[in-house]
């Protein structure tokens, strides 16, 4: 599938247990975006997720990872939408079919304030060993490491 080249691409997460889901998604915004908005939950908006790494823990982790690259921003998110509500130079989201309601609740609330909707890229999800998807909540549980591979108990 071709995409655009976008000016600014915006993606969000809890980047927490960084795992092949996440790489799959960043990625993404890299292959698509001249410049990439990287909104990480913080601790309080996490936190419903459970016991997960403190937000400056995640935010280190994701810089270390991009190294290579140059045309980021990470930022703390407070609520599911962050900059992408209020700034009118971000031009895609790329989302999870996890995390593809809210990107369209942000363009209902973009329409509503009379701005241009945002194009929403939505990968796929990167499956385990056993066919499910790998998430940082089957981490957490000790059930598959971030590849996918089932742990053996």
């Amino acid at each position: 599938m071709k995409f655009n080249k976008y000016k600014k691409v915006a993606v969000g997460g809890t980047f927490d247990k960084f795992h092949q889901g996440h790489r799959l998604l960043i990625e993404k915004a890299f292959q698509v975006g001249e410049q990439v908005l990287i909104g990480v939950t913080s601790d309080e908006f996490g936190g419903i997720k459970g016991e997960i790494e403190p937000c400056n823990v995640r935010m280190s982790n994701l810089n270390s990872l991009l190294k290579e690259h140059s045309n980021y921003i990470i930022s703390r998110l407070e609520d599911p939408y962050g900059v992408t509500i209020d700034d009118e130079s971000v031009d895609a989201i790329v989302v999870s079919p996890e995390t593809e309601p809210t990107a369209f609740k942000i363009n209902q609330i973009r329409r509503e304030k009379g701005m241009k909707p945002l194009d929403i890229i939505t990968i796929s999800m990167v499956l385990a060993e056993d066919g499910k998807p790998i998430s940082s909540t089957r981490i957490r549980r000790g059930e598959i490491d971030q590849v996918g591979t089932i742990i053996k108990r």
